[in-house]
């Protein structure tokens, strides 16, 4: 990498450290609906939401990091990285801006674009991904959201489910069947729908961290064909065109709360004094601190290697199956230890690493399970 890319780079993690050591704590202190809008504030003034957002739409200067027409994944890894170890609503809403509204860079119509992109870039409207649904996860094949053609409209009928930013979206980009039976391949859709749009209703439900979640009913819902999203029966493709754009992200998120925990367990280390020496003097911990060290490291040139093919790109099918995998499921474990190495206080709640345990739990599930990047590894690999 040149070394003004490096530098930009730089740059993008020290703003976002600067947001997340002021704002960190406080928006994970707030109710879920408070925090999620203040965080989104938050990385928006900061110039940060312009990131998810591509250049040629409203969005930061890419600065050769990818074309003007994408996001950058090494930009958006770099940012989530800082932002998830102060904070995972801070990682979470940023993320969301992009991960929300990506379709309608991808296949929206240029109007459309141009009314809602720049707004998502500038934090104005919070955008939300609405694929899964209760028997459609990681086999999207199996969506029954109906979106039945009336004339120059669409009519949605059906219900979505784990949906980030549920109740407070504003943008939503919908996978909805269009033609064949679910379980069938093909015949989906996507569509831009409103937040406030007549018909969709908003249930809140809560998770292990916190979270804005939920699902959405759609009740003979009408969306203008002007808010497709991509042709007709092409949905699939399109929304899994935006999860191959930020996968490698949710890795990079992961390497934050790995970071944290890490760092957390240092510190307890050598702080708590056992048997009149300190817990970091006894050999089997600092085994564990060595393993975490060399597990978080290795993650993260993985995510480097994925985040530049995806930017470049190169053919990152295998890289990014890899980086999800192995960051999230490294995370996990790093977590865990250090909430062993913290004792009780490691399950009490408000304590640090007990946060980070129930933060990164998710990670190995969404966008991708753990399950499904080995299936693709696996397929990569032996053809």
């Amino acid at each position: 990498m040149s070394a003004s890319l490096s530098n930009l780079l730089d740059d993008l993690r020290a703003k976002a450290r600067a947001v997340g050591a002021v704002h960190g704590a406080r928006v994970d202190a707030l109710d879920e609906t408070s925090g999620a809008r203040e965080a989104l504030s938050a990385v928006a003034r900061a110039g940060l939401a312009a990131w998810c957002v591509p250049e040629a739409w409203g969005g930061a200067h890419a600065a050769g990091l990818c074309a003007p027409t994408s996001v950058s994944v090494r930009a958006l890894c770099a940012l989530r990285q800082e932002l998830a170890w102060h904070s995972p609503m801070l990682d979470v809403m940023l993320v969301m801006q992009g991960l929300g509204s990506h379709a309608i860079a991808l296949g929206g119509p240029e109007g459309l674009k141009r009314e809602i992109l720049p707004a998502v870039a500038r934090g104005e409207l919070v955008g939300a991904f609405a694929l899964t649904e209760p028997d459609a996860g990681s086999s999207l094949a199996e969506v029954a959201l109906r979106a039945t053609r009336r004339g120059d409209s669409w009519v949605l009928d059906g219900a979505k489910t784990f949906i980030s930013n549920c109740g407070i979206a504003d943008a939503i980009c919908v996978l909805a069947r269009t033609s064949g039976e679910p379980g069938e391949p093909g015949g989906t859709t996507m569509f831009h729908v409103p937040g406030s749009a007549r018909g969709l209703e908003a249930r809140r439900f809560e998770v292990v961290s916190p979270h804005p979640i939920g699902e959405y009913r759609f009740h003979e819902l009408v969306v203008p064909d002007a808010h497709r999203l991509g042709d007709v029966g092409a949905g699939t493709e399109l929304a899994l065109a935006v999860l191959a754009r930020f996968r490698t992200s949710v890795a990079a998120a992961a390497n934050g709360f790995a970071r944290r925990a890490l760092f957390e367990s240092c510190g307890r280390l050598r702080a708590r004094r056992q048997f009149g020496k300190p817990l970091a003097s006894f050999q089997a911990l600092r085994f564990d601190i060595a393993e975490m060290d060399v597990r978080l490291r290795a993650a993260e040139l993985l995510v480097d290697e994925a985040a530049r093919l995806v930017d470049e790109g190169g053919d990152a099918v295998a890289a990014v199956a890899r980086a999800k995998y192995y960051s999230t499921e490294s995370a996990s474990w790093i977590c865990d230890r250090a909430v062993q190495h913290f004792g009780g206080l490691g399950v009490k709640k408000g304590e640090v690493v007990e946060h980070l345990w129930r933060d990164v739990r998710a990670l190995r599930i969404y966008e991708g399970t753990s399950e499904v990047q080995k299936l693709v590894l696996a397929k990569q690999i032996l053809g």
